[in-house]
């Protein structure tokens, strides 16, 4: 039985990861660690709370005695490192969280897998660190190009400063100790269980309550938006078969203008539950003061992933974004 441990489990990516290898995986045994942020919901994991393949630890990954405490006794095969602080207005408001859990929490956790495996029958390769990270250590892009996996790193915010330090930790641990780590960099994700305070669950939210839709600037800024499953179809793949020091580029080639992806939800709530204030959602649109920083487009070039592993995006993005914002309308409800 492979013993895997998923940081950051109750989050929006994690809860979904969990069920999705839980499914998937019969003989494999899961441990949840998160710290229950404001952002962690542990009732999107009723559906395998009860299984006897599934356990959960509340740990903060910032604590290092604890991060011990839990690495020991477990003793994972593979950790899915997915706990982190990721909202980048946060980040601008309050840095210090971002530097604590993100670079301090990550060092905890690969430093005690290192303690932990090196003891072990086949030493530092008897277990697998696998990293989750974002596009947004690459900075910004131009109105063409995509970011590969040797886009030079140009952080532009707190958050994405700390996650590209994470990167730099787990790299080093490779490169330094022997260690069997690889690092996956994802484009925006989108789906059921984001937090409320991220761009899609903020639109329908304030759409649902009848107030301004915020949207920064001119809306211009692009995003590329990869279904929450295809990524973590994307990180059962790279867990398994990845090539140990490699970091794989996890995108969707589904680029949006922040106020084009905005409208289009108007549209399904249109659609969904019937017009809006004075006949359309569009109306509720109310452009606001730019973030600092605030990068102007990301893409990401899936390349590697796609040629080397054989993962592909299966999603149909309307499609998908239809379920999302019929998951977000009974929530709301």
């Amino acid at each position: 039985m492979k013993k895997v441990l998923v940081t950051g489990g109750a989050g929006f990516i994690g809860s979904n990861l969990l069920l999705y290898l839980h499914d998937k995986y019969s003989d494999y045994q899961f441990l949840n660690m998160d710290k229950l942020t404001y952002a962690s919901d542990l009732s999107f994991l009723k559906p395998i709370e009860n299984s006897d393949r599934y356990a959960f630890s509340q740990t903060d990954i910032v604590d290092r005695d604890a991060v011990k405490k839990v690495i020991r006794d477990f003793k994972p095969d593979v950790v899915v490192h997915l706990a982190a602080e990721s909202h980048v207005d946060n980040s601008i408001s309050g840095p210090e969280p971002f530097i604590m859990s993100n670079v301090v929490g990550t060092f905890n956790l690969i430093e005690e897998c290192r303690q932990l495996w090196k003891d072990r029958e086949g030493g530092l390769q008897s277990g697998r660190f696998h990293h989750v990270s974002t596009d947004e250590v690459y900075g910004t892009l131009g109105d063409t190009g995509l970011f590969s996996e040797t886009t030079p790193y140009a952080p532009n915010s707190p958050y994405s400063a700390s996650k590209a330090s994470s990167d730099f930790i787990i790299r080093s641990y490779h490169h330094t100790y022997g260690m069997n780590v690889v690092t996956t960099n994802c484009s925006n994700n989108y789906g059921p269980h984001q937090h409320d305070e991220k761009l899609i669950p903020t639109v329908i939210r304030t759409a649902l309550n009848k107030k301004p839709i915020p949207v920064y600037g001119k809306g211009e800024n692009v995003r590329d938006w990869l279904f929450v499953i295809d990524h973590c179809r994307a990180i059962d793949l790279v867990m398994h078969k990845g090539k140990s020091g490699e970091t794989y580029n996890v995108g969707g080639r589904n680029e949006w203008k922040n106020i084009d992806l905005v409208r289009e939800m108007c549209d399904l709530l249109n659609e969904l539950k019937g017009e809006g204030p004075d006949g359309d959602y569009k109306n509720l649109i109310s452009f606001v003061t730019d973030r600092p920083g605030h990068d102007m487009r990301y893409a990401i070039d899936a390349t590697k992933l796609e040629s080397e592993l054989g993962w592909q995006n299966t999603q149909d993005f309307r499609a998908e974004l239809q379920k999302t914002v019929e998951w977000y309308i009974d929530r709301y409800s």
